[in-house]
């Protein structure tokens, strides 16, 4: 079966910094892989890359056996592939019922003087947008915050909330940026619960960067390893774990820092 989504031999230089250096890896349709490495080791560059937020300078990136690379971002992102970007996102003044109805426009039938003028099919667009937002909250369990502002949710709900707007835009790839940074242990776990369902119960694709080890660990069926823009390793957890070259580019960390 062809991959869902093909990294090939991808560069990027900025001037005479290289900030990934021919990236290669494959990710198999259903997967949950994380991209893992250390500060500055060029995770984010890549997942831009992917996300086509970034040009490539050379290589590409494939979906379903397309060339995505250099493509506008909500190109790639109506394709299915698409990037989460946290806070970024999030309309502070809206609530999190109104932020994920926002975030469903993406894939809207009506046209921007439609929703204007409230044509018919801006009204049919509304109401599908506000049961699906509605299936969204229940399936992550935000009922309780459903209607609270955006700018008073700790960073736990942030971070939810983040990965409800990815949801709502229909992805088939999710690219999901440190979904579990500053979460307590029972947030990441929840959270680690929530990506395993949007996998295992909506066959969403999820591609993760972060920085919580033990979750990686917990959550992935195959890591990515990454350092000084190359990659090193590539395998399952335990895989991972035992690789030497991995040990070494976290030397100076605590064994713990790569759930050992």
């Amino acid at each position: 079966m062809m991959p869902i989504l093909q990294i090939k031999n991808l560069t990027k230089r900025y001037g005479g910094l290289t900030a990934n250096n021919d990236i290669s890896f494959d990710v198999a349709e259903g997967e949950i892989l994380s991209v893992i490495g250390p500060n500055g080791a060029g995770k984010s560059t890549l997942f831009k890359q992917i996300a086509s937020f970034v040009s490539v300078t050379s290589g590409e990136v494939l979906f379903r056996g397309k060339t995505i690379s250099n493509l506008a971002p909500h190109v790639v992102a109506r394709m299915g592939v698409v990037r989460t970007f946290q806070e970024t996102t999030i309309f502070k003044s809206m609530t999190v019922r109104e932020n994920i109805i926002v975030a469903h426009h993406l894939r809207s039938k009506a046209s921007l003087l439609g929703f204007f003028l409230g044509s018919k099919l801006a009204r049919a667009d509304e109401a599908a947008f506000g049961k699906s937002a509605d299936d969204i909250v229940d399936f992550l369990g935000l009922e309780a915050i459903r209607n609270e502002l955006a700018s008073n949710l700790p960073q736990g709900h942030l971070r939810a909330l983040g990965m409800a707007i990815g949801l709502a835009t229909g992805p088939t790839v999710l690219l999901l940026d440190e979904p579990f940074a500053g979460m307590n242990h029972d947030e990441t776990m929840k959270m680690v619960a929530s990506v395993r369902r949007l996998r295992d119960e909506r066959g969403v694709t999820v591609m993760l960067v972060e920085h919580d080890m033990p979750a990686v660990m917990k959550i992935s069926d195959r890591i990515v390893v990454i350092n000084f823009g190359e990659k090193i390793a590539e395998g399952t957890p335990a895989e991972i774990q035992a690789n030497p070259r991995v040990i070494e580019a976290y030397l100076g960390s605590e064994d713990a820092a790569i759930g050992m």
